[in-house]
């Protein structure tokens, strides 16, 4: 066994496909550690540490620990975009469609905190790795979402008609996202309440003025 995330070809086993429970365990486990150390900085050693278990162990259950990021990272973006696809299949308003969106997003930094750093950290770095292709495309396709959200929001008098799309876009990106480094689930304020405090702010700076 190799401590990169490998298993040299006499020891490899068939991932346990009977135990979802445990693998999503496990799963939670790399997640938190891969967010903590980086991913190219964790061993599979360190991980099964993590875990209370051998590091061949498991093998039983990944090939591989760049399996382990991948089903981390499709995990959370499944969630997220049956989420965002939920609200924007009912097509409310411009305004509500915003609320709506930032609402599910800190709903799902809230679910997935160590994996929502982790796509943070290491997206830049697996760009090149056709594996991990559907991170830019997953990118394009939301800053799409909310240009176009902004757009029809600027076009029917629900935003300011000199709004910046695109610096509006990254602000609102840039300041939901950057939570995943200070929230904790089970803390102060629940995600519903800091999504709430945080569009009072930022709806007041983007409505028309009189």
């Amino acid at each position: 066994m190799n401590d990169n995330g490998t298993v040299p070809t006499s020891k490899k086993t068939t991932p346990d496909k009977a135990a979802p429970a445990r693998r999503a365990e496990l799963l939670a486990t790399a997640a938190q550690v891969f967010a903590e150390h980086g991913y190219r900085a964790t061993t599979v050693r360190r991980i099964a540490d993590e875990a209370g278990m051998l590091a061949g162990s498991l093998y039983y259950h990944f090939d591989s620990k760049e399996s382990m990021l991948d089903e981390i990272l499709t995990g959370f973006l499944d969630d997220l975009w049956a989420r965002y696809d939920a609200v924007l299949t009912a097509a409310p308003g411009p305004r509500e469609t915003v609320t709506a969106l930032v609402t599910a997003s800190f709903r799902e930094i809230d679910r997935h905190r160590a994996a929502v750093a982790l796509y943070q950290k290491e997206s830049p770095h697996l760009a090149g790795n056709p594996r991990f292709s559907y991170l830019a495309d997953s990118r394009r396709k939301f800053e799409e979402m909310w240009l176009g959200v902004l757009r029809r929001g600027v076009a029917g008098g629900d935003f300011r008609a000199d709004l910046d799309i695109r610096l509006a876009y990254r602000f609102l990106r840039d300041t939901v996202w950057v939570a995943a480094s200070w929230y904790r689930p089970g803390g102060t304020h629940s995600p519903e309440e800091i999504a709430r405090q945080y569009l009072s702010m930022v709806l007041d700076g983007i409505a028309p003025r009189p």
